[in-house]
């Protein structure tokens, strides 16, 4: 068994040259959110989820992403809301969000 059952990477990075880049899209505050409420849900850590950090995934133009691990699910999203229903969806109930798939 892995030591994580889930990983979350999140593109959180930033280009200076102006170019479309996922930190624009609010993308650090979001990783955030997700690590705070997998904590809040009991459901990170040992044997559960790992919220990572990840330098450019090279979708810029799909962006912001994130992808789930072992599954390979690529998400794009916008608010909260969408990393709520990711979490919800997902990550507790095994259901991949196919609006937010990329």
């Amino acid at each position: 068994m892995s030591y994580y059952s889930r990983h979350l990477f999140f593109c959180i990075n930033e280009r200076e040259n102006g170019e479309q880049c996922c930190s624009q899209f609010n993308s650090i505050a979001l990783r955030g959110y997700a690590k705070r409420r997998c904590k809040e849900l009991d459901i990170y850590g040992q044997g559960q989820v790992r919220i990572n950090t990840a330098g450019c995934l090279n979708r810029c133009a799909e962006g912001p992403v994130l992808v789930v691990y072992p599954e390979a699910v690529w998400y794009t999203y916008i608010d909260e809301s969408d990393i709520e229903e990711i979490i919800q969806e997902h990550l507790i109930k095994g259901q991949v969000v196919e609006r937010l798939k990329i």
